[in-house]
């Protein structure tokens, strides 16, 4: 890329690297955090809640939940509004490639249609951040932002720096560069979860947002650091810190050896009869969203399941998980063999 980007590596992000990998490895072989998919929609309501919050959106985490469930809440309906369009952000966020402009401008729609002008268009016009009436940062001129953010993405697709270091400093880079006219933060706290997603899956589904929140003291004081030193080295050791902790308090809190092995692909064949690839694979390249995907492994893993079951395991309303099965019959991907009571379900391959 043209512009540098300078950061200086501390000993302790350094330390806080190696024990995120260490940790994370843990987290994913020696729990049953990756197939605990009520805990997962749990986890995603804290992060938008977090998210949200760090922006200064008023609602509870209750009231989070109840908008996203699909329950009326008497709150102002912009911070409604926040919310869904947050929930349909990262309910797609493993559709999104890191490094496309076209997938960074939809997420920016997602995350802001019907809140501001701009939703999923680089900002035509100046920017800044004020402290009061003071201005503490200026983002870059509007008729720079869409080279600079073509480099930043390219520098982070070919870059041999490891994934957690990249999703700091690219997050670092968004706020910096301040793309849009509005969501920025957001955005930033999005890509660096896509990022980590990317390279380890159970990132899509660990809460870093509540960190930030907890911590959005220093949050601000490190990005306004970066930016007033052209040096983002203390907003990397802020943020892998708190990703550490993140990953840390979630391997705790699941406890150690209760991983229960993935079955087989043939077990998948044998229960499905169609479905006549890995289970994994086939929800990547073919389901839509997240919600979709925990409820066809869960199809796959008992074709038997009712609805309400897959709500219970899920954390959602029935009424949400028998609206995104109607999704998925529509397009084709799964089907009800028998009756209602006496039947199963067939995941099928387009």
């Amino acid at each position: 890329m043209t512009h540098d980007l300078p950061y200086t590596l501390t000993i302790r992000a350094v330390d806080s690297l190696t024990k995120i990998a260490e940790t994370v490895t843990r987290l994913e072989y020696g729990t049953g955090f990756k197939r605990n998919i009520k805990l997962h929609r749990e986890n995603r309501v804290r992060s938008i809640y977090s998210s949200l919050a760090i922006e200064g959106n008023t609602l509870s985490l209750g009231e989070v939940t109840d908008v996203i469930e699909g329950r009326l809440v008497a709150g102002k309906q912009a911070e409604v509004k926040e919310v869904k369009n947050a929930y349909q952000a990262y309910d797609t966020i493993m559709t999104f490639s890191p490094y496309s402009i076209e997938d960074f401008l939809r997420a920016h729609t997602l995350m802001t249609g019907g809140l501001v002008e701009e939703s999923g268009r680089f900002r035509s016009g100046d920017v800044g951040v004020f402290d009061g009436g003071t201005v503490i940062h200026v983002g870059a001129r509007p008729m720079f932002v869409p080279q600079l953010m073509r480099e930043l993405f390219e520098w982070a697709r070919t870059t041999d720096v490891h994934p957690a270091l990249v999703s700091a400093i690219v997050h670092s880079e968004i706020e910096t560069i301040h793309p849009f006219a509005d969501g920025n933060g957001r955005m930033g706290r999005l890509w660096q979860t896509l990022i980590l997603a990317k390279w380890n899956e159970v990132f899509a589904w660990i809460p870093m947002e509540s960190l930030v929140y907890e911590k959005r003291p220093q949050y601000y004081d490190a990005l306004r650091q970066a930016q007033r030193t052209n040096d983002s080295g203390g907003f990397i050791e802020f943020t892998l810190s708190a990703i550490l902790e993140a990953v840390e308090a979630q391997a705790q809190s699941m406890g150690e050896s209760t991983f229960d092995a993935v079955p087989s692909g043939s077990e998948f064949v044998d229960k499905t009869n169609e479905f006549v690839e890995n289970g994994d694979k086939f929800v990547d390249k073919f389901v839509e969203n997240d919600t979709q995907r925990e409820i066809v492994r869960l199809l796959i893993a008992d074709p038997s399941i009712s609805a309400k079951r897959m709500a219970e395991e899920m954390g959602m309303s029935a009424r949400g998980v028998q609206k995104s099965i109607a999704a998925l019959r529509k397009q084709g991907l799964v089907e009800r063999v028998g009756s209602a009571k006496g039947g199963h379900w067939v995941v099928k391959r387009p």
